[in-house]
């Protein structure tokens, strides 16, 4: 069996932990793992290989992670622009064998009963085999209006229902025959793809025809035309509510989708504890609480203190800090939306950022100047580009830089600099065997991200 991990979303709803460059599901919530890492390793003994659906970016996110655990084999599928579910899930199935058994899962839920997870999955496994479409349904503990439902009678689903009012999802808890629609999927490849071409013919055909010939290496690169030719829509509406070959397992296996910072809140609270701790990093300092019950309270660098207050979310990070009353949460989109139009770095990166070559980190910045630290990672390079609004000052903390600019090519050791005049074509590359850290100093008029013109990269960007 193949697991087909989609990667893509923003996560807007956990900002600021999460961001675009950065989302939910690559974020380190929980023992220092992130979601798409305790996604595969969850996976990992009931498929023999993953097929990750991602965009360029997040590609070099998931490559950093799968290093850090013990992963089985992974093929990527990378997509240019997001089509939604039905395309991305066509496109894997047609990289598989037709009889392949596939388990669709996403990459940012959270499973905490291991031993129910994989007994529902081989029973959804059984069903595939006969040649339906095997969805997953969880038993409802609250009666959540942003979710679909399943309305089923054992494994045969009677109907889908749309995300409902409070009363109507009240209404489903005491029927006890409706599930949340999970987004979790079994079947065989052959099959998804006939029911795909059966339902939503133009999906398919254009999948189709975006599909390489040479699908077999470990990167399956998706043309941006062809994939922008694909009409978007997810598999619940081209297949699943279309489809006669509909099945569901119903389960009840410690299931969150975490959503919101409210669902985080459930699952990060514990007995006997007041208020819901989350710290972000292993030195975080534990919050100072006088008076103050029931908050979930994410911490960072900064000393966090609470007094006389009650029901707050308060997530905490080096550049932003959100505070809402609990039951508010969903309403964090709406933020984001207006952090785009006021200060939209915010919404697209942390201060610390990850690249394919590393990282940096934004130490200050003003109106005309920027210091960034810089991690290259060992055999990494940066692309040639060119700056129109800003020159840059490096020093190398540790390692060697291997520094172009212009024609000329030379090292920076420890404790040396260099200059990089506005406009110069310049490089930066680790070719050493140690991480190469450095101190940047941008100085200019202009100092967004934006002000890059890349010559040559051999990420692809």
């Amino acid at each position: 069996m193949i697991n087909i991990i989609l990667c893509g979303g923003s996560g807007t709803r956990l900002w600021p932990l999460s961001r675009t460059m950065l989302p939910k599901q690559f974020v380190r919530l929980f023992e220092g793992k992130s979601l798409f890492q305790d996604t595969v390793l969850r996976n990992a003994s009931l498929c023999s290989k993953s097929m990750i659906v991602s965009n360029r970016d997040q590609y070099f996110l998931a490559v950093d992670q799968l290093e850090q655990i013990d992963s089985h084999s992974n093929q990527f599928l990378l997509e240019p622009a997001g089509r939604n579910t039905a395309p991305a899930i066509a496109l894997a199935c047609m990289a598989l064998n037709a009889d392949e058994i596939v388990f669709v899962t996403t990459s940012d839920h959270l499973v905490k009963d291991q031993a129910a997870y994989e007994k529902a999955v081989q029973e959804a496994k059984a069903i595939a085999k006969q040649d339906y479409l095997v969805t997953f349904g969880i038993k409802p503990t609250y009666p959540e209006t942003g979710f679909g439902y399943i309305e089923s009678n054992g494994n045969d689903v009677l109907s889908f229902k749309e995300k409902p009012t409070a009363e109507v999802a009240q209404s489903y808890i005491e029927q006890g025959n409706y599930y949340w629609n999970s987004g979790m999927f079994c079947f065989k490849a052959g099959v998804f793809l006939a029911e795909l071409e059966k339902h939503a013919p133009e999906i398919y055909q254009a999948c189709k025809k975006a599909m390489p010939q040479d699908n077999n290496g470990d990167e399956i690169n998706i043309d941006l035309a062809a994939m922008q030719a694909i009409p978007e829509d997810s598999i619940d509406y081209a297949v699943m509510e279309q489809s006669n070959k509909v099945k569901v397992v119903p389960c009840d296996m410690g299931w969150s989708d975490l959503g919101s910072f409210d669902a985080l809140y459930d699952e990060v609270k514990q007995p006997g504890l007041v208020n819901s701790i989350l710290p972000r990093l292993k030195d975080s300092p534990k919050p100072i609480c006088v008076n103050a019950n029931h908050n979930l309270i994410v911490t960072g660098e900064r000393q966090v203190a609470l007094i006389d207050v009650d029901d707050l979310l308060v997530v905490d990070t080096s550049d932003a800090l959100l505070i809402s009353k609990k039951g508010s949460s969903q309403k964090v989109k709406e933020v984001v939306a207006q952090i785009k139009k006021q200060a939209p770095e915010l919404a697209e990166i942390h201060r610390l950022a990850h690249r394919p070559w590393g990282t940096y980190e934004v130490l200050q910045a003003s109106e005309q100047y920027k210091v960034k630290r810089i991690v290259v990672k060992p055999g990494e390079r940066l692309s040639l580009q060119k700056h129109f609004h800003r020159n840059e000052h490096w020093i190398v903390v540790s390692g060697t830089a291997t520094v172009t600019v212009e024609n000329e090519t030379f090292l920076v050791r420890p404790n040396e600099s260099t200059y990089i005049q506005m406009g110069q074509l310049h490089r930066l590359e680790n070719q050493g065997k140690i991480d190469l850290v450095m101190v940047e100093v941008q100085v200019g008029e202009y100092t967004g991200e934006d002000d890059i013109v890349r010559v040559d990269d051999i990420y692809g960007r």
